[in-house]
């Protein structure tokens, strides 16, 4: 059996010794193996001999058996010809899957109609229960409607439809059914609409409102106010029942009381039915606001409301507070609280009681669930009571602001006073500057600016934290419009040589210089917690910029025409002609009356230094041009420069009343044009003088002038000088050696 098995292991027929597993076996072992092997299998063949005959009953049984088996499948084999063959000529078969076919379709069809059943009861139930809504309604059974209403929604699966889910595949009598809700729906928020109107009624002509109980329709029918508010708040829009009495309750009364003071408001009511509320305007009067008045005519109006309209229902109330009290805060505040609020930063302390008086309002309120207790948004009053120094300084920053930007746009009022008469100086003020021992004009509206950042600031010292800080804004807000609006509104003068350019650019440096001192005179003064706040300085800058650069500009402006009338002279070439020498004098005279002009419209209004010091920089450009278009001259004839030393003589003395306004010395002609003082004011004039004298001066006298360094002190270039020499004098060996030396001594 083991070999049948395969269990055999050829390693277990040789011995040890006999097998060796690395090498292929010999013939010996294989001849031995073969011997072993058949010596097993007889000894198996003898095992399995010995096994079956001792098993010799059990072996026959199980052949008997399976001859027994044998023998009944042929039986079973002939009774199954046998019926096939009785089937084949009877098919019964098919009648039976009919009867069963038939049969489920009756219990199908029997199901069907029970069902169809169930749904033509469920149908006629509601349509019963929809007629009965609709019955209830016009008998004045709101209540009752409203509950059937509800429920019906719910039965209707309306909620599927809301949710948008799908309902195609259900049948079309819902949507009739739908359709019927809808209806009474409609029908009930018809009539309860008409009812509340019947019971709360308005009378706008007498600012009176009353308030039925109970009211008969044309069938008889009785209606009650809080059966009808019963009935919205079941059906869900008790707050489209009660907007438009909410509205109009602000219209008729909650208006009229605000808007006219001294209002008294009645009251009349009958226990049984009815209840009167009123407004009583012709005692009112015209002086002002009078809040605890306000508040008491307020407070016995949502009084009214709580008892005859809301029947004391936290749930009703609550929604007729959401409808009303939003708009109803805000007049409050705007024709009340906010007319109460001081004029006078000294007075706010006053407040205090009305802060009281609104907190009170507003309690009173909560009690009655007007407003909510958790709902912190809907205390409008008190927030805007508590922060009255926010209100009062936001207001009066805009009032300040609005100030100032009228005062501003009166700027132009400078140019009809000036062209009126050229002496009048009303629409300036001479000031003193802060920082320099000078006086300049400044404009009517920058002093009144002035005025108003100083009157805003001494407020702030005198005021509360919160309103100081927004005063010191509303200061420095002040002073940065003249720098938003001036300009631009100025624009056209600022481009052109203009007095009021130079208002502004006094504007501009006096206002730069005063700020600097503001935070000094002020910030002592002010509350503790802002003093390290109070800082000007950093807008100081942009104001002295702003003045330099105006100044630059009228400066350039002037440049250029002086520029333009010295290129009228042609370069100063061949002055000895007639035509020549007029075109130049003629060059000369429009420069000084160019300078003239600039020294009328300046000196007036600039301060002292200034005036000085721009009127330098224009006398320094038009000597440094005229010097250097005669430097620029070559061949220059002996006469021509008799008459170039002429017009350089007539310029100097044209100039001269004007120099005397730059020095304001008074000094003889010849001391003061031969002084140190225009030198050192004007070096290029120094120059110019120079080269006056250098015309007529000899060869030897000019190179010895060099030769000095009086010409170097003058500013004079050794090319400058040889190109003038070139110029005058003919080619000579004195003029060669003359300007050997120039050029060794240069070296």
């Amino acid at each position: 059996m083991d070999v049948l098995l395969g269990s055999i292991d050829v390693r277990d027929l040789l011995s040890t010794e006999d097998l060796d597993e690395s090498s292929p076996l010999s013939a010996p072992d294989l001849r031995l193996l073969v011997d072993r092997l058949q010596t097993r299998s007889l000894h198996i063949k003898s095992k399995v001999g010995d096994y079956v005959l001792s098993h010799h009953r059990d072996f026959a049984d199980i052949f008997s058996r399976c001859a027994a088996s044998a023998a009944g499948v042929n039986d079973a084999a002939a009774a199954l010809e046998n019926v096939l063959c009785v089937l084949s000529d009877r098919p019964f078969d098919g009648d039976i899957c009919d009867i069963v076919k038939e049969i489920g379709r009756k219990r199908q069809e029997l199901e069907e109609q029970k069902e169809a059943l169930a749904v033509v009861r469920t149908v006629s139930t509601l349509l019963n229960r929809l007629k009965a809504v609709s019955d209830d309604i016009r008998a004045g059974r709101l209540v009752k409607a409203a509950v059937d209403v509800r429920d019906l929604k719910i039965g209707l699966r309306f909620s599927e439809v809301e949710d948008n889910k799908r309902v195609e595949e259900e049948p079309a009598f819902y949507g009739f059914l739908r359709k019927g809700w809808l209806d009474c729906f409609e029908e009930l928020q018809s009539i309860i609409s008409k009812c509340v109107e019947s019971l709360i009624q308005f009378e706008p002509e007498n600012n009176s409102v009353t308030v039925w109980s109970t009211f008969k329709n044309g069938d008889g029918f009785e209606f009650e106010l809080y059966r009808t508010l019963e009935a919205m708040e079941i059906v869900g829009f008790l707050d489209y029942g009660l907007t438009k009495v909410a509205d109009l309750m602000i219209k008729f009364v909650i208006i009229p009381t605000l808007t006219n003071n001294g209002t008294f408001v009645w009251e009349e009511y009958d226990q049984d039915s009815m209840a009167v509320i009123g407004i009583d305007s012709s005692s009112r009067s015209q002086g002002d606001i009078e809040v605890f008045g306000t508040f008491s005519s307020l407070s016995q109006i949502i009084k009214f409301i709580y008892k005859y309209i809301c029947f004391e229902n936290g749930t009703w109330m609550q929604c007729f507070g959401k409808l009303t009290w939003p708009r109803m805060s805000n007049l409050i505040i705007s024709h009340c609280l906010s007319k109460a609020v001081p004029e006078d930063a000294a007075k706010m302390a006053e407040f205090e009681d009305i802060i009281r008086l609104t907190m009170e309002f507003e309690n009173s309120l909560k009690e009655m669930q007007f407003i909510s207790y958790d709902n912190n948004n809907e205390q409008t009053l008190s927030h805007f009571a508590h922060n009255v120094e926010v209100h009062f300084a936001c207001r009066k920053k805009c009032e300040i602001l609005a100030k100032a930007r009228d005062i501003l746009l009166q700027f132009n009022s400078l140019e009809t006073t000036w062209k009126s008469n050229m002496h009048s100086y009303d629409a300036f003020e001479a000031v003193d500057l802060l920082f320099q021992p000078e006086k300049c004009c400044v404009s009517r509206a920058l002093s009144q600016i002035l005025q108003l950042v100083h009157k805003t600031l001494t407020d702030a010292c005198k005021s509360s934290t919160r309103v100081a800080k927004e005063l010191y804004h509303a200061a420095r807000d002040v002073m940065l419009l003249y720098k938003a609006i001036v300009p631009t509104k100025m624009s056209k003068h600022l481009n052109d040589v203009s007095q009021e350019a130079i208002v502004v650019h006094n504007d501009c440096y006096y206002l730069s210089q005063e700020i600097l001192g503001l935070a000094f005179q002020y910030r002592a003064d002010f509350p503790s917690s802002l003093k390290k706040f109070v800082v000007f300085v950093d807008i100081a800058p942009s104001f002295y910029q702003m003045a330099e650069n105006v100044l630059r500009t009228q400066i350039e402006l002037v440049i250029n025409r002086l520029k333009e009338a010295i290129d009228g002279a042609d370069g100063f070439q061949n002055t000895h002609q007639p035509q020549q020498f007029e075109l130049a004098k003629f060059s000369i005279d429009q420069v000084v009356f160019i300078l003239e002009k600039a020294h009328v419209i300046w000196e007036p209004l600039m301060a002292t230094s200034t005036y000085k010091r721009t009127m330098c920089i224009l006398f320094d450009a038009t000597s440094s041009r005229i010097t250097k278009d005669l430097l620029l001259l070559d061949d220059i004839a002996a006469e021509e420069t008799l008459q170039l030393q002429r017009l350089v003589h007539m310029a100097l003395e044209n100039l001269l009343p004007l120099l005397h306004s730059v020095t304001g010395e008074a000094d003889e002609k010849l001391k003061l044009m031969e002084g140190a003082l225009f030198d050192e004011l004007i070096p290029s004039l120094r120059k110019l003088r120079r080269l006056a004298d250098l015309f007529d001066m000899p060869l030897k006298s000019i190179t010895s002038l060099w030769e000095s360094g009086e010409l170097i002190n003058d500013s004079f270039t050794s090319s400058e000088v040889e190109n003038f020499i070139r110029a005058v004098f003919s080619d000579s060996p004195l003029r060669k050696e003359c300007l050997r030396r120039i050029e060794t001594t240069q070296k």
